[in-house]
């Protein structure tokens, strides 16, 4: 088949199936923003589609989010257009129509079916939004901008054949009335590659550091550190969980940037929370790595003796299934997208997302008698090779999807 692949910041979470698709003989094209992504292995044609005009000025603000998303959907119509006047005809448009591109599709190619991820569905209280009392929705303006992105994506729901959501939680989040016309795959997580590696190794030699398993290491990861992904509840509990383990090592891996969720009014929440706990951390075994390269965070997590994820009631990391099927114990936040996955005492343990202390004592405990918890290791690693493996499961289910 001819598959037109859509994502803002492609290949995204199309990159595992790029390749497979493409060893199959299908032949596909790819619609994203900016110049980074020239080519791409596998795809035949790599076209941006970056806007030429910005928001309108004088636009009321409650509409500024809406219109946002029609600027993409021009931009992309027009990508569209560039491919089919070259001759490309998709038979499966496969699109994230979270930035607004794929409004135009049915319109540009009316006998292709339209394939939608749909990730999350917005709500002003209880979700991402109105979550965590320290950062309350502060005005009626910030409601508004939510349901202009849920605008955006109700068109979505409507216009496409398909819907393709990652797990069961993400899919609750969702109308019901979706119904049939929705399945829960998830992109997958390659289990072979993400195994455990008694081997494995990571050195700073700036920091005159080497660490391997069984070294008393502490992990935390997210794209940005920020508080959707609970880097202050983490920051918080830090100094307690240092003091009861004076030898414990912690690597925290993200950038400065903000990636959900408000930004801060100045600096970043790296630096903000950094500051507030300081004095109760030994610079000397905190490690902040920045933003690392995969193979790099691959061998942290094959290391790592506790890995932390904490996440408000959002879209679920991939980083916690890698974790976990690199044989690395996570304590994750007891909230909806964690307890999908994770069954406290038996593949992993929880914590109250909000109760600092109780993290602290939890981590050191896993820290403390890393043997005690090694079935929970081993369960964990087969929970993400029953549920997310890559070649077993999720390409399977991509597989039936095409057909």
């Amino acid at each position: 088949m001819n598959i037109l692949l859509i994502h803002q910041n492609f290949p995204g979470q199309f990159r595992n199936l790029v390749p497979v698709w493409a060893a199959k003989g299908h032949v596909l094209a790819a619609i994203h923003s900016g110049s980074r992504t020239a080519s791409y292995p596998g795809v035949s044609r790599c076209v941006s589609d970056s806007p030429n005009v910005g928001n309108s000025k004088g636009v009321h603000p409650w509409a500024q989010e809406f219109e946002s998303k029609m600027i993409r959907a021009e931009a992309c119509a027009r990508a569209c257009q560039t491919l089919k006047a070259e001759g490309f005809e998709p038979d499966l448009v496969f699109a994230h129509p979270g930035w607004g591109e794929p409004l135009m599709m049915k319109s540009i190619f009316p006998r292709a079916r339209l394939v939608c991820l749909m990730e999350f569905f917005y709500r002003a209280r209880g979700l991402d939004m109105g979550f965590d009392p320290e950062f309350p929705l502060v005005s009626l303006e910030e409601e508004a901008r939510l349901l202009a992105k849920n605008a955006n994506l109700l068109l979505a729901m409507d216009m496409m054949d398909l819907g393709v959501t990652p797990t069961p939680w993400q899919a609750s989040t969702l109308p019901a009335w979706l119904g049939s016309k929705l399945h829960v795959i998830h992109e997958g997580i390659d289990t072979a590659r993400f195994a455990p590696d008694a081997g494995a190794e990571i050195t700073l030699p700036d920091r005159g550091v080497t660490v391997r398993p069984g070294d008393e290491v502490l992990t935390f990861v997210a794209r940005n550190l920020e508080p959707v992904r609970g880097y202050h509840i983490f920051m918080r509990a830090l100094p307690e969980i240092m003091r009861r383990r004076p030898n414990v090592k912690v690597f925290i891996i993200g950038g400065d940037g903000v990636s959900y969720g408000a930004t801060p009014a100045e600096g970043s929440y790296r630096v903000r929370y950094l500051q507030e706990v300081g004095s109760g951390l030994d610079p000397q075994r905190v490690f902040f790595m920045g933003q690392v390269p995969y193979e790099v965070f691959r061998r942290l997590m094959q290391i790592t003796r506790c890995h932390v994820y904490l996440t408000y009631p959002f879209v679920l990391s991939w980083s916690m299934l890698e974790a976990m099927s690199a044989g690395a114990l996570v304590v994750g936040s007891d909230t909806g997208p964690v307890r999908d996955v994770i069954e406290s005492g038996r593949n992993g343990l929880l914590a109250d997302f909000f109760d600092v202390d109780a993290l602290a004592l939890q981590v050191s405990e896993v820290l403390a008698e890393p043997a005690r918890f090694d079935a929970m290791r081993r369960n964990g690693r087969n929970t993400v090779i029953e549920r997310f493996d890559l070649q077993t499961v999720c390409l399977p289910a991509y597989a039936r999807l095409l057909q």
